[in-house]
Formats: structure tokens, C-alpha cells, sequence
């Protein structure tokens, strides 16, 4: 994560520590797989609760830390690619346990993540394979968010209907390769109906009324969805001119995904998840909102301002802003889970990671347990 966010200096034009090689052209990979693809590879290791799922996190963490590194970029890609087919290989036990939609929208997921690493083996520029790289954190944590919701679906379509936009979604994701113009308007329509799904179904849409961590969660989970909507628009857009996402365009869709919405749903899940994962307490502060709010207006004046217009300056200043919104979060985390410890806060008891697959506990139960939900 941190080499990453010093990578985004570099792509700002600002100062940044002179630690790492090719940041610029590993920026992008680098925080979605090396940092988010490792989190999410940890998480499915922990679920599946066997030593050999730790080599998909492992292989992840290791290929982005290469990326950067004097060895030849193409080891850290094909370590990046082992990664992703290990983090396939965990969802098969998984699928076996508990033949769920969910783990069959993050199997899903982690094709596209797999597909997106293959094909930059050949291709050297990462922009024609964002939308994989969109496909792969949108299906993984609408699979995620959906196993949390399944209590309070009633509609029997609801669940073949997800499954049915994160087949699209990926099958679009493919076709903007081969049909950039149309392709890129069928799959900025199909995460368009992706994102009006999560929020009609949602828990987030009850919880947002409560007080605490249950709406600290719900805040975050729709103020995400939202920018999901805007990479959604952007990608329509950018279809309908009949040519690739670039420029100012490029710049928006990357951010809302990665940051309005990963790094929001990684802010929301960060109290329930990282507790059981890391058997650490992480017990909510308000004080969590403040890099949260950082974000997302940061982000607003980023893609609102500074790309709508263009503009270098702004655009330099808000990514600061960005930033500053990840690493203070992370911070806080840190402060709260050492305060906690030093406190005798009990850690998370084992089975599994919340909004997960958890080898013993029901997800739900423990992601209610955390949240002090009922």
C-alpha cells in the first residue's frame, strides 16, 4: 500500500520517497493486486483455514514488492499471475463447503483478476484491462455483500438475478478487448445494474437509520456504491464516443473504483473483518470517519473538478488529499487495535473472517456479533 501511494506521487508529478523502481508504470497494479488482491487472498486464506491457502496472499504480496524491485518486471507479473490462479484454487474447497451464489460471484471475481494478469503478461499497457481489474473487486465484494444480505432477501429472483449481471459483467469485461466502443457501453451498463441491485438489497439501506458502527459501515458501503454509478456513467460515455476510456476519463473511472469504492468497502469492513482475520480487536471510533469524509471529498474534487476540467493543479492537490484519506485510516486502525490491546480487548474467536466463508461460524453471526447488531 505504501509503495503504491508513493507511486501515485510519481503520476502527480510531486515529491515523493525515492524508494522502488517503474512506480509509475506499476502504480496501478500494484494497489490492486499487491495491496487489495493480497487483503482479499488473506481474507479467502483465513476462510478456508488450511496452511496452503496462504500461498495466494503470499505469491500476491511477493509480486507486487518485485514490481518495484531491480529484478526484471516480468517476474513480478507471472508471481502476480500465480497469485491469482492459487486465490482460484482456494474458492474450489470453499465452493465444496457451501455451494453458495456468493462464492460463485467471487470465483467469478477471481477469473477476471486472473484473466487481467495473464493478458499483461503480453500487453505492456494496463489501460485496455481495467475493466477486468473492475470486474475482479466488484464481483469479489458483491459476493461478500450479498452473503451478508441473504437474511433479508425475500425475493427468490434476487440471487439468480446477481448472478446473472456478474456473468455479464465479466463476459463485458472481455468484450471491451475485442470491441472497445460497444463493448465499453454494454459493460458500463451492466455495472450500472450491478450497483442498482447492491443498493436496492443492501442491509446498508436499513442499518444507514442505526447509530455507531452499524452506520458507520452503511455510510461507507453506499457513499461506495455511488462512485460505482460514476465509473458506470464514465464507461457509457466513453463507449458511446466509440474508443477506450483515456485521459481525464481514464483518470476518473480508475479513482471512483479503486478509491470511492475499494477503499471505501475496505474502510467499512475494516472493524468486522480485520479482527477476525488477524484475531486482534479493532473496536469502532468515531474518529473513523474523519478519513472516510477525507475521501470521498477529496475524491469529489478530483473527479468533479480536476478531470471534468482538467485540471493539473487540482488534480495534484486532491490526490494529496486522497492520500492523506488512506494513510490517516490506516493510522487510526493501528492506533485502535494497539489502544485495544494495551486495554485487554479480547481478540476475535476463530471461524473465519466476516462477510466470508468461515470454516465454522455462519458469517452473518459474526459479522452481527461485531457490529453489535441483532
Amino acid at each position: 500500500m505504501v509503495l503504491g501511494l508513493n507511486a501515485a506521487l510519481v503520476l502527480l508529478g510531486l515529491p515523493h520517497v525515492p524508494v522502488g523502481q517503474n512506480l509509475a508504470a506499476s502504480h496501478g497494479m500494484l494497489m490492486v493486486f499487491g495491496f487489495i488482491g493480497t487483503v482479499i487472498a488473506l481474507e479467502r486464506a483465513v476462510a478456508l483455514g488450511k496452511p496452503g491457502g496462504f500461498a495466494a496472499p503470499a505469491l500476491l504480496g511477493l509480486g507486487g514488492l518485485i514490481l518495484v524491485s531491480p529484478l526484471p518486471q516480468s517476474v513480478g507479473k507471472t508471481l502476480l499471475l500465480f497469485g491469482c490462479v492459487a486465490m482460484s484454487w482456494v474458492y474450489i474447497p470453499l465452493w465444496k463447503r457451501q455451494r453458495a451464489t456468493a462464492v460463485l460471484i467471487q470465483i467469478l471475481g477471481a477469473v477476471a483478476g486472473t484473466a487481467a494478469t495473464l493478458l499483461w503478461l503480453r500487453i505492456p499497457d494496463t489501460a485496455p484491462l481495467i475493466p477486468l481489474l473492475v470486474a475482479f473487486v466488484v464481483l469479489t465484494i458483491a459476493g461478500e455483500r450479498l452473503e451478508l444480505a441473504r437474511l433479508h432477501i425475500h425475493s427468490p429472483s434476487a440471487e439468480p438475478l446477481l448472478a446473472g449481471l456478474s456473468t455479464l459483467l465479466l463476459a463485458s469485461a472481455v468484450g471491451t478487448l475485442l470491441w472497445p466502443g460497444a463493448g465499453l457501453v454494454f459493460f458500463g451498463a451492466v455495472l450500472g445494474a450491478l450497483v442498482v441491485w447492491l443498493a436496492v438489497y443492501d442491509v446498508a439501506r436499513n442499518t444507514i437509520r442505526s447509530a455507531g458502527l452499524p452506520r458507520y459501515i452503511a455510510g461507507c458501503l453506499l457513499a461506495g456504491y455511488c462512485w460505482l454509478a460514476v465509473a458506470a456513467a464514465i464507461s457509457i460515455r466513453g463507449g458511446l464516443r466509440g474508443g477506450e476510456v483515456n485521459g481525464s476519463a481514464y483518470d476518473a473511472v480508475t479513482h471512483a473504483v479503486f478509491l470511492g469504492f475499494t477503499m471505501s468497502m475496505i474502510m467499512a469492513h475494516a472493524p468486522v473483518i480485520l479482527p477476525a482475520v488477524l484475531r486482534r480487536p479493532l473496536p469502532y471510533n468515531p474518529s473513523l470517519v474523519l478519513p472516510a469524509a477525507l475521501l470521498h471529498a477529496s475524491l469529489a474534487l478530483r473527479i468533479f473538478v480536476a478531470d471534468l476540467l482538467d485540471d493539473g493543479p487540482t488534480r495534484q492537490f486532491s490526490g494529496v488529499l486522497n492520500i492523506a484519506a488512506v494513510v490517516l485510516f490506516a493510522a487510526l486502525a493501528v492506533g485502535l487495535a494497539t489502544t485495544a490491546r494495551r486495554s485487554g480487548g479480547r481478540p476475535v474467536p476463530p471461524g473465519g473472517p466476516a462477510l466470508s466463508v468461515g470454516p465454522a461460524v455462519s458469517p452473518t453471526r459474526v459479522a452481527r456479533k461485531n457490529s453489535g447488531t441483532r
